[in-house]
């Protein structure tokens, strides 16, 4: 599905330049000149980092059109951009940057029966088969970025996916690009008899038919014959002399070499392609493998069972998925013991049977070459997607690790014969050896094509080693006969190797081509043709000299600052408070630039990008600006900059990248610094401040609770009081009520022994008391002696949590301390703390954790539990027993709270509700409501706050049965479906204690 975006206005760059003049005068889109804009577009997912001249977003294709003109006029160069996601720098350089991934991505034509479509540039992948789906099609080069990489990246990049071995890369499957030329020209490149050939695209293909007439002999010679080979230009299909061209029924196609060019041709606005049958069934081996080397080996004689996809992980890869949330349910139950590999093999096809049969052959297989009982079958569908997920997320998986050593992109495409895989591995292994390194290996085992990342450390000697490494497994290959660059393309880091691989009389030639489409060298300058060095220092993302400014943590960041010995390569974690400043530098660098917070699919992330769909406001772009002030490439305000406020003013502190983000971008945590940089050098507003003091202040609000709320709905009392104070005017405010602490005592003691305290948070303590009643209830009727967060005399416990969206960490932390003093009592004896609010409750597992509190923090962490979680425990002990009846309504609909899901806890949400007899208990596939605390209620947010809620929430709300019972945990989200739907949603607390009564 192609979600259409809203537009919220931003402050605009000063113009520098007659292009940035012209562009801003005549064209609709976004012209983005400024120093952060262009900061956020000068890397992709490489090693690189070049500063463009500005960025365009074209609303449409005469925008598109419009901005290459004025682009030609001006002698500027031009840059095309879909996701970003290139990992070889293809996406960066000193052009104009035209973003096609914001609106250019629909699709123009259809044909079922023919099988084709034609889609613009900007069309995400998962986004077309999801259009796709519902005719029985895919496109099926499914590579694994594929939530948010685009088509017109892909055909770029010559893209292949996990599949090739059965569908082929991007050039088996465009059938058609519709392109604009450096000098204004438009055209269809197609098959070369069905091109309208204007005298200027008939001079190009004349010429390159020449070219490949007269290098027929270095094509066959020194074109790598391995299917998984994008290098250079792909000159072989005018070669008719060569069987191995790529041609549709036998007729050269001049879109071919438009593919794989990375841009540097031609500007592709609309591309034709061949579309397959989706397959009926799937099914999925996982085979557990004792060492790397069987596992390599392996692959050749696995690859005659004719699977559609054999791909690995390695044991690096499973152990740091492990160590994720998300995924680590998933990789265990793909686990057979330790293994040191694992090699997921799938088959497709229209006969379930005839599937599972295969699997006992490639059962058979393993038993035949030692490894019986390892292989792990797969055949439901949805325990086969999630393992995908796993796989598919390899590279940001990898780039999970801390510390200034990361995985480094250069070698890790080169592709060579399965006879020699085996070899080639354990020989390039023995490389990162010699350099005090090691290699993290995924990816396409059935052609060949590993992506092995060598760890270094960019800052330091990284680039010398990474120099060196390049050179002894460029040797390797050609001992090999592989292609050097094996799938992601040529870029920045591998230019400068076409000329090795294909020698001079075909780089040349390449050269003749290049000069033939851009003779000005206007289109994605330096790449393929005349490249830099791959080490060119002043290239790098950390570029010599690279520092951070000094910076003032509040929070403990240690933890990322993981310190490598330079002469042995091994990494030492440091210890807590060790560098705070450092490990807050080394978290915003987590960022890998991939762009999985741009997708769309289930999950949370990233609310703000799901409804802007801009760079600004994204995981992605909000580190990239982060790192950009904190080096002090935006000046010398570092957290505090105004570029950095502008960045996470739509940042809803959801945590969703904590949990979606698989190298563990926690933006939620980094905001809570920036927010108090800004509050130290600027002060808080009055707003800020009721909300931020609310703790201390509801006890007497709570008194006079009627009196506000009449004041509330007197509108012009209520809506002046709101206006004034910035907040928005359509929303109901948060009804103050008789403190349910102040009227509540512990419950008797009972027989069982069983203690629980109830920790009551400042909203269902003094604004929705009867969530707390209820809880207790339940509580009490499954035999619990019920303990509550309060002491004669004091002001009730608090997370703190409302201090730190106003930047007050000091306050928040003597909150928690107070907290911590108050609680530990129960904790030593082992009593179970217990809330409501998810975000306050987690809290005590999250936030506390980052103050510096060591030992205590832990503990209560460890001993801390959402109301549903603590019931799902107890149940599966078989110390809970709770007489539950029908209700009258047998339908229940749940929307988890954002950071239920961050931290895995909303499944035990319908887990619970199911326990009620008769009850058809449905979950919301829903990302962030967009209340998020008060930034639903703030003026300036409020059409934000409602277009997230509209996304998917509010319509499914909507949609439901009448009767439906709605179940929302989280104080906001509740308030945020009053207001959009009318409908009251309860606490999963309320509906148990409805189903005890009845």
């Amino acid at each position: 599905m192609t979600v259409k975006p809203i537009h919220f206005a931003r402050q605009a760059s000063p113009v520098t330049s007659p292009l940035a003049a012209r562009l801003r005068k005549e064209l609709r889109g976004d012209v983005l000149f400024g120093q952060a804009d262009r900061g956020r577009y000068a890397t992709d997912a490489s090693i690189y980092q070049i500063m463009p001249i500005g960025v365009v977003v074209p609303r449409d294709q005469k925008d598109l059109l419009l901005a290459l003109e004025i682009a030609q006029s001006e002698k500027a160069p031009i840059l095309a951009r879909g996701g970003g996601t290139s990992q070889c720098g293809q996406t960066v350089g000193e052009a104009l940057v035209i973003d096609n991934s914001k609106w250019l991505n629909n699709v123009i034509e259809f044909d079922a029966v023919a099988r084709t479509i034609i889609v613009e540039p900007g069309m995400v992948l998962d986004h077309l088969n999801a259009w796709l789906k519902p005719y029985g099609l895919w496109f099926p080069v499914d590579v694994s970025t594929a939530a948010q990489c685009t088509i017109g990246g892909m055909a770029g990049n010559n893209s292949c996916g996990s599949r090739s071995i059965e569908y082929g890369n991007m050039v088996h499957n465009v059938l058609a690009i519709d392109a604009v030329l450096a000098d204004g020209t438009q055209g269809r490149f197609e098959t070369i008899d069905a091109m309208v050939q204007t005298p200027r695209l008939q001079s190009i293909v004349e010429r390159i038919q020449q070219i490949a007439q007269r290098e027929h002999a270095e094509i066959i010679e020194r074109i790598p014959k391995v299917l998984r080979r994008v290098g250079g230009y792909n000159i072989d299909v005018f070669d008719c002399q060569n069987p191995r061209a790529y041609t549709d029924d036998g007729k050269a196609n001049l879109a071919h070499i438009l593919v794989g060019s990375e841009g540097t041709l031609a500007y592709s606005r609309q591309i034709k392609l061949k579309l397959a049958p989706l397959p009926k069934h799937k099914v999925l081996g996982v085979i557990n493998f004792p060492t790397f080397y069987k596992a390599m080996d392996s692959a050749q004689h696995i690859v005659k069972l004719l699977p559609v996809a054999v791909e690995l992980v390695d044991r690096t890869m499973i152990d740091l998925s492990l160590n994720i949330a998300a995924f680590r349910p998933v990789i265990e139950k793909a686990l057979v013991g330790s293994p040191q590999a694992i090699l997921l093999v799938e088959f497709a096809g229209d006969d379930q049977a005839a599937l599972v049969q295969r699997l006992a052959a490639l059962s058979d297989l393993m038993s035949d070459l030692g490894l019986p009982g390892m292989v792990v079958d797969m055949v439901d569908a949805n325990e086969q997607k999630a393992l995908w997920d796993v796989r598919k997320a390899g590279l940001n998986i990898m780039m999970s690790m801390k510390g200034d050593g990361k995985p480094v992109s250069f070698i890790e495409d080169c592709a060579v014969p399965l006879e020699h895989l085996a070899a080639y591995t354990d020989k390039l292994t023995e490389v990162f050896h010699k350099y005090h390194t090691e290699g993290t290996w995924y990816a396409h085992a059935s052609v060949g094509t590993l992506h092995v990342r060598p760890i270094l450390d960019m800052r330091r000697d990284g680039a010398a080693d990474m120099r060196a490494i390049a050179e002894e497994a460029s040797a390797l290959v050609r001992e090999y006969k592989g292609a050097y660059s094996g799938e992601h393309g040529d870029g920045l880091c591998r230019g400068e190797w076409v000329a090795w691989q294909y020698g001079p009389r075909l780089n040349r030639a390449f050269s003749e081509i290049k000069d033939l489409f851009d003779p000005d060298n206007r289109y994605n300058p330096d790449k393929i043709v005349r490249p830099p060095k791959m080490d060119e220092k002043s290239n790098f993302r950390f570029k010599p000299g690279y520092r951070e400014l000094p910076l003032q943590t509040k929070l403990d960041w240690s933890a990322w600052n993981v310190k490598r010995d330079p002469a042995t390569g091994v990494e030492t974690p440091p210890g807590t408070g060790d560098d705070l400043t450092g490990g807050l530098a080394k978290a915003v660098e987590m960022c890998n630039n991939n762009g999985h917070c741009r997708k769309f699919d289930a999950g949370t992330m990233c609310p703000s990008y799901r409804i802007t769909k801009d760079e600004r406001h994204v995981t992605r772009g909000r580190a990239n600006t982060l790192r950009l002030a904190i080096s002090g490439q935006l000046g010398d305000d570092g957290l505090a900059s105004a570029e950095v406020k502008e960045v996470l003013d739509l940042c809803v502190s959801c945590k969703g990248c904590k949990r979606d983000c698989p190298t563990g971008v926690d933006m939620a945590r980094i905001k809570i610094e920036a927010r108090a940089a800004w509050a130290k050098r600027n002060g808080i507003t009055l707003r800020d401040k009721l909300v931020a003091f609310m703790p201390r202040y509801a006890p007497v609000a709570s008194r006079f609770g009627v009196l506000l709320s009449a004041g509330e709905k007197l509108p012009f009392i209520g809506n002046w009081v709101k206006k004034a104070i910035g907040l928005a005017p359509q929303r109901s405010s948060p009804a103050f009520k008789t403190s349910f602490l102040s009227k509540v005592s512990a419950s008797p003691a009972k027989a069982s022994g069983m203690e629980v305290m109830l920790f009551v948070d400042t909203f269902n303590n003094y604004m929705e008391p009867e969530n707390a009643r209820a809880a207790q209830q339940v509580l009490e009727a499954a035999g619990y002696h019920v303990h509550f967060n309060t002491r004669q005399g004091e002001r009730p416990l608090c997370c703190g949590r409302t201090y730190l969206s106003a930047g007050l960490v000091e306050q928040a932390k003597e909150e928690a301390r107070r907290t911590l003093d108050a609680l530990m009592p129960f904790v030593e004896r082992g009593v179970p703390i217990v809330g409501l609010e998810p975000s306050c409750l987690l809290s005590l597992r999250d936030e506390f954790l980052n103050y510096g509190y060591g030992e205590e923090a832990r503990r209560l962490a460890n001993n801390a539990f959402l109301f549903e979680e603590f019931l799902v425990r107890e149940r599966k002990a078989d110390r809970l027993k709770l007489d539950l009846k029908p209700l009258p309504s047998n339908k229940a609909m749940v929307h988890g709270h954002c950071h239920q899901k961050a931290f895995d806890a909303f499944r035990p949400v319908p887990e619970i509700l199911k326990w009620i007899p008769d009850l058809d208990v449905s979950v919301i596939e829903s990302s962030c409501c967009g209340m998020a605390g008060s930034f639903g209620y703030e003026h300036e947010h409020y059409e934000a706050s409602l277009a997230m809620a509209e996304l998917s929430l509010l319509p499914a709300i909507r949609k439901a049965e009448k009767g439906t019972i709605f179940v929302a945990d989280g104080t906001s989200c509740r308030h945020q479906i009053q207001d959009g739907t009318e409908e009251t949603p309860l606490h999963a607390a309320r509906v148990l204690a409805m189903a005890l009564q009845q």
